[in-house]
């Protein structure tokens, strides 16, 4: 395999406009969600699914316009992984059954999960890589906080909440959180493993991103939950 390509110099040192323009993206992307959650249902799901596509196509057109080539192929890559991602929530709400996904209106995946959940990994993905100058190391932590917030916030806004025999903390299940750290060294990993190179390569990339992530959820998910550590003789 061939050796993991260091992040360049400009991606960890953004320029004043850079930032202005990352948090113009996000701000937008808060108060569209903000409006999209406060609909009543079923016009609650189609506004999500609205805000998030409306951020998916803006995000690389913004990060282009300040000069941040490396934040648009970023956020064009976690475009194919957000989709991928759909996977691992399906096998967590439809197989495994510690996860739900409140029916808020709008289209939903095998009624089980809802089709704006296939662009709503592209934000925090995002940050947390950006923010971690792409390193897949610092990457994984960014991503633990990141998502640890997401977590605490989502079932509080009806996204998504834990259900089944799972251990939680502050209604967190704990399982999700090292796999979502994994998740962000992966995203970092296969971003710049498959970068300049073809379509297929970086479509291939995203998937393996996701296959990853669930088998870190299921092995994290026994470890914590199922595994009783016990000896027998």
């Amino acid at each position: 395999m061939s050796p993991t390509p260091a992040p360049t110099d400009d991606v960890m040192a953004p320029d004043a406009a850079a930032l202005r323009g990352l948090l113009l993206v996000h701000a937008a992307l808060l108060v569209g969600g903000g409006v999209a959650l406060s609909l009543p249902v079923p016009a609650q799901g189609w506004g999500i699914l609205v805000v998030v596509v409306a951020y998916a196509v803006a995000l690389p057109l913004v990060c282009r316009a300040v000069g941040r080539g490396d934040w648009a192929a970023l956020a064009i890559f976690l475009v194919p992984v957000s989709v991928f991602q759909v996977l691992p929530d399906w096998v967590l709400a439809d197989l495994v059954g510690t996860l739900a996904f409140p029916d808020r209106g709008g289209p939903r995946v095998d009624d089980v999960i809802p089709l704006a959940m296939a662009a709503m990994w592209i934000a925090p993905l995002f940050l947390a890589v950006v923010l971690a100058g792409l390193r897949p190391g610092r990457s994984a932590l960014a991503a633990l906080a990141v998502f640890a917030g997401a977590e605490l916030l989502a079932p509080v806004v009806g996204l998504w909440e834990p259900t089944g025999a799972t251990t939680r903390v502050l209604g967190v299940a704990l399982y999700v959180l090292p796999a979502e750290a994994a998740l962000g060294w992966a995203t970092a990993t296969a971003f710049l493993l498959t970068r300049g190179r073809p379509l297929v390569h970086r479509v291939a990339g995203a998937l393996a991103v996701s296959t990853f992530y669930l088998g870190a959820l299921v092995l994290a998910h026994f470890l914590i939950d199922v595994a009783g550590w016990r000896l027998t003789a």
